[in-house]
């Protein structure tokens, strides 16, 4: 197995991703080859550095970066040869088995829809996150940003997929599915919460127990939480917002820890043809680590076919 990294993507990069690629060889241990791509001449130097402890690691040549301000389309179009574009085609054509990148958010979702291209019958691929639960486990919240307007059979598709992803990455049987609303009663909400509800509670393929609050994000009550990516984006930076706060005051609590962006290391985009990680653009070594161990479950998992095969029945 393959683990594909963007080497140039990211705050830090090259130096925090170098650095994560190691720790994550180091855990992996053998069982799957960290694949770095990013220009030789600053990725090279960093790996020589690391000496012994990145001989397992590999490096393809990518000339162009597509940095955090570009625009996302155009620059994808444009530079072929970016760290990004090139990651891409490696996963199209099957040499690695999952792509990681810290780079720009846009052109990582630009690069899933044009190259490995959504799941035929997928109306909209999304971005999911994790959340976790006051009494241990993890759930999956989607969408958080791919698509701040949605339809109602759109949030349909993200029960679906998140319900996929919870079962198979996860390993939690039978996943309870929430929808995200502002009271628990089945008429509370927008026209678009109301009929999404209404094609939750008919889908035979669901495990929806109806309505959820802002307050239940974090409580048992639902594995799979389904919103819009505006929504989902907003909770998803309050909550980080909440780590951040508590540790300016210097607090610390095992709970409150896993809502640091480091903890899970990235974001699948959920609904494409194979595996792709988004992580965050001031990502650490750390985040590095733990994301590319992500893509190493999700290729091991076989969720990609998991999606495929619901959507082709």
């Amino acid at each position: 197995m393959k683990i594909a990294l963007d080497a140039m993507g990211g705050d830090f990069a090259p130096q925090a991703a170098v650095d994560g690629a190691v720790l994550a060889a180091q855990q992996l241990a053998g069982k799957a080859q960290i694949v770095l791509i990013g220009q030789e001449a600053a990725v090279r130097p960093l790996l020589d550095q690391h000496g012994e402890a990145a001989t397992s690691l590999a490096l393809v040549p990518a000339s162009q970066v597509i940095e955090m301000g570009e625009h996302p389309a155009k620059a994808y179009q444009q530079k072929q040869d970016s760290s990004i574009a090139v990651g891409y085609r490696l996963l199209h054509t099957g040499e690695v088995d999952a792509f990681c990148s810290a780079g720009n958010t846009g052109a990582m979702l630009v690069g899933a829809m044009f190259s490995v291209k959504p799941v035929p019958g997928v109306l909209r691929p999304a971005i999911a996150n994790f959340v976790p639960k006051l009494h241990g486990g993890m759930g999956i919240l989607l969408d958080v940003g791919a698509n701040a307007e949605c339809k109602p059979e759109m949030l349909e598709q993200f029960g679906e997929l998140g319900s996929l992803y919870a079962q198979y990455v996860l390993g939690i049987s039978n996943p309870k599915v929430g929808l995200m609303n502002l009271g628990e009663e089945e008429g509370k909400g927008t026209t678009l919460t109301q009929a999404v509800h209404q094609l939750l509670k008919v889908n035979p393929h669901l495990n929806f127990i109806g309505n959820i609050e802002g307050r239940d994000l974090f409580n048992e009550k639902a594995d799979v939480i389904v919103c819009d990516g505006y929504t989902g984006n907003v909770m998803l930076k309050m909550a980080e917002s909440i780590y951040e706060i508590m540790a300016e005051k210097q607090m610390r609590d095992a709970f409150f820890d896993k809502f640091n962006y480091e903890a899970v290391g990235g974001s699948p985009i959920l609904g494409i043809n194979d595996n792709a990680i988004i992580g965050h653009g001031v990502s650490t070594p750390l985040a590095i680590c733990n994301m590319l161990l992500q893509g190493y479950q999700m290729a091991q998992s076989g969720i990609s076919d998991q999606i495929k095969n619901t959507f082709k029945s």
